[in-house]
């Protein structure tokens, strides 16, 4: 792992607004009067959240998402004091077949519906201005998941945030599972925040939490692998209260391949 500084001497603030205009509409700042899709361009994901029917939680197209009067409800809605695109995700709720915490989280699509599905050569950028308003323990707020290839359903990376403001990436293993976790940072509850999760040249994870940037090789396994990002509020406890949770609340979200 290296470690390096990057853009010091620019303030948090700072990165915060130019996000926002990068991820919101061409007018500027969010609009709290508009659902999420009027706000932010959801063209390119799906929305999941902690409803449904036991292993199958409920999914919402793009289609559905995008526009100023898009769908949201109690787990996918725009703040109405800040214009933020907010996720709640309760610690009881229905969740996917291999995990055992709910989740109200989009999963990146292609612009022509299909399911994002892309190689590690190359580079791809996931970047999110964010704060997390609750959380009862932890919450994985950005993902890098495996996609075609093989049978494993990991994810290559997931970006957690710790009750205690400890900001950890978890890197996988191998395909076959075993997380290794590196601490990047540190944000009180409630605080904003930035993230990039991005891949460079097939063979490097570059991760930056508020202008410090971390490096980690991606262990030759992956290789066979596609992968997609996803971004929101992964909870990472669970039990029986439908009002303990984590809220997450998004300022920017934008992803680039090239």
């Amino acid at each position: 792992m290296i470690r390096s500084k990057a853009l010091a001497t620019t303030s948090v603030a700072g990165l915060v607004a130019a996000l926002t205009l990068l991820s919101a509409t061409e007018a500027g700042a969010a609009d709290p009067g508009k659902a999420p899709g009027g706000n932010f361009d959801l063209s390119v994901w799906q929305l999941q959240e902690p409803v449904g029917s036991p292993g199958k939680p409920t999914t919402i197209p793009s289609s559905r998402l995008q526009g100023a009067n898009g769908y949201q409800d109690d787990y996918f809605y725009t703040d109405k004091r800040d214009g933020a695109m907010t996720f709640w995700a309760p610690e009881k709720g229905v969740t996917t077949p291999n995990s055992k915490y709910a989740r109200s989280e989009l999963r990146e699509m292609n612009r022509n519906g299909s399911a994002a599905d892309w190689p590690l050569q190359g580079n791809h950028r996931l970047s999110a201005t964010l704060r997390v308003a609750s959380v009862t323990s932890d919450v994985c707020v950005g993902q890098i998941h495996l996609g075609s290839g093989g049978s494993s359903t990991k994810p290559l990376v997931e970006l957690y945030y710790r009750s205690s403001g400890d900001i950890v990436v978890g890197i996988e293993n191998s395909p076959d599972g075993g997380q290794t976790p590196h601490t990047v940072g540190h944000v009180p509850v409630g605080k904003t925040w930035t993230y990039t999760i991005a891949v460079s040249g097939g063979r490097t994870i570059d991760l930056t939490v508020n202008g410090s940037t971390t490096h980690y090789t991606i262990p030759t396994s992956f290789d066979p692998y596609k992968q997609y990002f996803k971004a929101g509020s992964y909870n990472q406890s669970s039990s029986d209260s439908t009002t303990k949770g984590a809220r997450v609340a998004f300022y920017g979200l934008t992803v680039s391949h090239g």
